[in-house]
């Protein structure tokens, strides 16, 4: 099978790996090829919230072998994404590296309600068409994430700290299952999903649906004992808790459908799930097909059509800050037709990659101004803390960081950004927003006849050539490019302004 008909989802869970093979037909995602290994990284997270050699180890050994599967991929062919674990990871970093080079593919951190959002998106490609109010619970490792919606849009999400791995750490850390320990972990779990009682309380919803994980692997073991298949309920799961307390632990446990590698986490996760059921007043929950990684998929061939979340969410958050439109547009057809000239045509940048260096330009550009709706003084800093400190469904933690770099970096010093000026692709983006923004600062069209500018990467050098009597047509633009000369003297980029 030619690889360039299929996609591929990596979901680096904190209990689980798992890459999942899709192929689209007749508009629908057909499984392929699904690999799931037990690598429990939730578990390897120290008090300091470090990931340790082994639990990091484990992880670059999986991720080799998905690697090895899925190479001769397209990047646009695939999507990795990684959840709690690493979010909380001090040293994602020093994982991410390695783990990159060895799966070949690029790896998203995202946040708690993009994870949720994909959630939801996978299990409702999955659901027969309804016009049901769905709830949506999905009970992972160190998260757990609950979503309310409707067909295949999700109105709310939410992600709570707490999941399977966590809790059976830290509320069974001998691996014994006694009442006590059950009782403990199901009041500290509703303490921490106690907003969840307003937000999805019963009146939102007409039925409830579980995802993946806990869930899933709760639903096989009633199902092999008899119950309705693929059915939650509270007897099921009184039920369930009678044989964890009666086996004590893990070892103990005989029971049909349990896998071996779910019996160390069961306990915990059964008690967040139970805790779940009595504050939001569940009586059933069906087992639900889809999941993060199948969302991830459908976002993947979603961004190949016009229906990339990412940009409503960006004219979204422009709206709710009240950004100058016609600016925002003026600034991005400048800057695009700059970074154009900086990044031009050859072997070494794809079509596909100047492609997505313009659309992110394109985001920073439509986003540079909202700072301005909290204070005209210092706004680029302002927009730069709003991008670093939302939730914006689509955007990885990195994608919308690198945004907050650009909003930050438009005007003003630039040795403030924190990332490296050694990224020649984020410096050129940089480069064209500022000039962008320099040119269009009387809000208007600016005149760009008989300007070029030419871009070493390998030298980190630009020239920016105006016509000879450019400056003396616009000589505040052309003071303004003066300035930004000597701003660029203070980097290890050299910029300069050069009549011709």
């Amino acid at each position: 099978m030619q690889t360039k008909s299929l996609y591929a989802a990596i979901d680096l869970g904190s209990n689980s790996f798992r890459l999942e093979i899709g192929q689209m037909d007749a508009g629908q995602l057909r499984r392929v090829e699904y690999i799931k290994e037990t690598v429990r990284q939730g578990n390897g997270l120290d008090a300091e919230r470090h990931l340790t050699e082994e639990a990091m180890t484990r992880g670059w050994e999986c991720l080799a072998r998905f690697g090895e599967r899925i190479a001769g991929f397209r990047p646009s062919q695939v999507r990795a994404v990684a959840t709690q674990t690493l979010r909380e990871a001090r040293n994602r970093d020093v994982f991410l590296s390695k783990a990159k080079r060895l799966l070949g593919f690029p790896i998203e951190v995202i946040a708690g309600k993009e994870e949720a959002r994909l959630i939801y998106l996978g299990v409702s490609h999955l659901l027969p068409q309804s016009d049901e109010r769905r709830l949506v619970v999905d009970i992972g490792g160190r998260s757990t994430e609950m979503i309310l919606g409707q067909r295949e849009k999700a109105n709310t999400l939410e992600s709570y700290r707490v999941g399977s791995v966590a809790w059976s750490m830290k509320f069974f850390p001998d691996g014994l299952w006694t009442p006590a320990c059950f009782k403990s972990a199901e009041i500290a779990a509703k303490a921490v999903l106690d907003e969840a009682q307003i937000l999805f309380n019963r009146n939102h919803w007409d039925k409830c649906y579980g995802s993946s994980g806990t869930v899933g692997a709760v639903a096989d073991v009633l199902t092999a004992s008899g119950w309705p298949e693929g059915l939650i309920t509270r007897e099921g799961l009184a039920w369930l808790k009678d044989r964890l307390l009666k086996a004590q632990k893990p070892d103990n446990l005989r029971l049909e459908g349990v896998k071996e590698d779910r019996k160390p986490v069961i306990g915990g996760g059964l008690a967040v799930l139970q805790a779940v059921f009595d504050l939001l007043h569940i009586d059933e929950m069906q087992a639900a097909q889809g999941a993060l990684r199948h969302g991830a998929l459908y976002d993947l061939i979603d961004r190949e059509s016009t229906q990339d979340v990412r940009s409503s969410m960006v004219d979204w958050l422009a709206q709710r800050f009240g950004t100058d439109k016609l600016q925002a547009e003026r600034v991005s057809r400048t800057a695009q037709s700059l970074l154009q000239s900086l990044i031009p045509e050859s072997a070494s940048t794809s079509a596909q990659d100047r492609q997505r260096y313009l659309q992110k330009l394109h985001w920073a550009c439509q986003l540079h101004e909202t700072g301005m709706r909290i204070s005209h003084s210092d706004y680029h800093k302002h927009g730069a803390y709003i991008l670093d400190n939302t939730d914006l469904p689509g955007f990885t933690l990195d994608e919308l960081h690198r945004l907050s770099q650009l909003v930050l970096g438009h005007r003003g010093k630039l040795r403030k950004l924190e990332i490296e000026m050694d990224d020649a692709s984020f410096v050129q983006q940089l480069m064209a927003l500022r000039l962008a923004v320099i040119l269009c600062h009387a809000r208007r069209d600016p005149d760009l006849s008989g300007l070029t500018i030419h871009c070493d990467a390998l030298q980190r050098t630009a020239r920016l050539t105006l016509r000879s009597d450019w400056a003396e047509l616009w000589p505040q633009s052309a003071h303004l490019l003066r300035e930004e000369k000597t701003a660029w003297q203070k980097t290890e980029w050299q910029f300069e302004v050069l009549t011709d």
